[in-house]
C-alpha cells in the first residue's frame, strides 16, 4: 500500500457562450455597412466632376473656411448629393440649369429674351406717357383727346386717331387732312423717334358705300390713300421716313364698332408702334397682315358677299 499512488482529479472551468451566440453577427452587419458605405463612396466620387472633387477635398482640409467663405452646401447646384429632384444628373430640384453648356445657354437666351420684353414694354409706356403729356400739354391737341386712342396690346402700342360726327379727321370722301389732323400728326411724328421701334400704318373707313358705287375708286382705295396721306403728315412733322414698315388701308373690314358700322368712329387712322416680335412677324411675312387682322378681314368680306 506504500506505493500507492495519490489519485489527481483536475477540474476544467467551462464559460458557457450561449446555445446561439450573437457576436459575429454584429460584426458581420458593421463589415456589410461598411463595405456599403465604401461603395457608395467609391460610386459618388467616381461620378463627380473634377471640379466638385476638389471642392470636397477643400471642404474636407478645412471645413470652417469654407463654410465661412460660403461653400457647397446640401442644397447648393454644385453639390454632389443635390438638395431636390429625382434626376442625380443634376437637371432636376434645386439644381443650376447653368451646370449643362446646352441648357446654359437655352437659359440664358430665354431670360435675355424676356429682360428684352420687359425693357420694351417699358419703353412704349414711357412713349405711351410722352404722347398723352404733349396732349394735355397743347391747348389745340387737348380738345381732340377723347379722339385719340392710345393703348398697349400685344403688337405694341396702338395710336388710333378716330372721327367724331361733327369732326372729321379728313374731307368727306377724299384723302385730304383736316388743318388740326396735320397737327395732331405732327406732335405724334416728333414724340415716335423717341423709340427705335419700327411703326405700322393702316386707314380704316365706317361701311358707307361710296358714292360712285365702288366700280372705279371705292373704301379700300380711299382708306389706302389716307393712310399714306397720314405717312406723309408723321414724316413732315420730324418721323424718321425708315421707321415705317408697313402702309395698308383696310376699308370698312375692321370696324372699331363692330354692332355699328356706319358709326363715324370706324373712320380713323391706326398707329402701331411695333415691338419687336411683332416686327419680326411682319418682316418674316413680308409685309402681309397679322393673322387675327387677315381673320377679321375674311370674316368681313364673307359677310358683304
Amino acid at each position: 500500500m506504500a506505493d500507492a499512488r495519490p489519485i489527481i482529479v483536475k477540474r476544467i472551468k467551462k464559460t458557457a457562450g450561449g446555445h446561439h451566440g450573437g457576436a459575429w453577427k454584429i460584426a458581420y452587419a458593421d463589415f456589410v455597412t461598411a463595405m456599403m458605405a465604401f461603395f457608395l463612396l467609391m460610386w459618388l466620387l467616381g461620378s463627380t466632376a473634377k471640379g466638385d472633387l476638389k471642392g470636397i477635398s477643400e471642404y474636407f482640409s478645412t471645413p470652417l473656411k469654407v463654410a465661412m467663405a460660403g461653400g457647397s452646401g446640401s442644397g447648393d447646384s454644385s453639390s454632389v448629393i443635390q438638395g431636390g429632384g429625382k434626376d442625380l444628373t443634376r437637371k432636376d430640384g434645386q439644381v443650376s440649369k447653368a451646370t449643362d453648356p446646352v441648357q446654359k445657354k437655352t437659359y440664358d437666351l430665354k431670360a435675355a429674351q424676356a429682360d428684352l420684353e420687359r425693357l420694351e414694354a417699358a419703353r412704349l409706356k414711357g412713349l405711351k406717357a410722352s404722347i398723352e403729356k404733349s396732349i394735355d400739354g397743347n391747348p389745340m391737341l387737348k380738345q381732340f383727346k377723347k379722339q385719340l386712342l392710345l393703348d398697349i396690346t400685344t403688337e405694341g402700342l396702338r395710336i388710333q386717331i378716330v372721327d367724331e360726327k361733327n369732326r372729321p379727321m379728313f374731307a368727306s370722301a377724299k384723302a385730304e387732312l383736316q388743318p388740326y389732323t396735320k397737327e395732331i400728326l405732327h406732335e405724334i411724328g416728333k414724340t415716335l423717334n423717341e423709340v427705335p421701334n419700327k411703326i405700322t400704318l393702316s386707314g380704316h373707313t365706317d361701311a358707307t358705300p361710296y358714292a360712285n358705287g365702288g366700280t372705279s375708286y371705292s373704301n379700300w382705295e380711299l382708306s389706302t390713300d389716307r393712310a399714306n396721306a397720314s405717312r406723309r403728315e408723321l414724316i413732315a412733322g420730324g418721323m424718321d421716313e425708315s421707321k415705317m414698315l408697313r402702309v395698308v388701308g383696310l376699308a370698312s373690314a375692321i370696324p372699331f364698332d363692330k354692332e355699328n358700322p356706319m358709326n363715324p368712329i370706324n373712320r380713323r387712322i391706326s398707329i402701331i408702334v411695333m415691338n419687336k416680335k411683332t416686327e419680326d412677324a411682319v418682316v418674316k411675312d413680308g409685309g402681309v397682315l397679322s393673322a387675327k387682322d387677315e381673320q377679321e378681314v375674311r370674316a368681313a368680306l364673307a359677310t358683304t358677299k
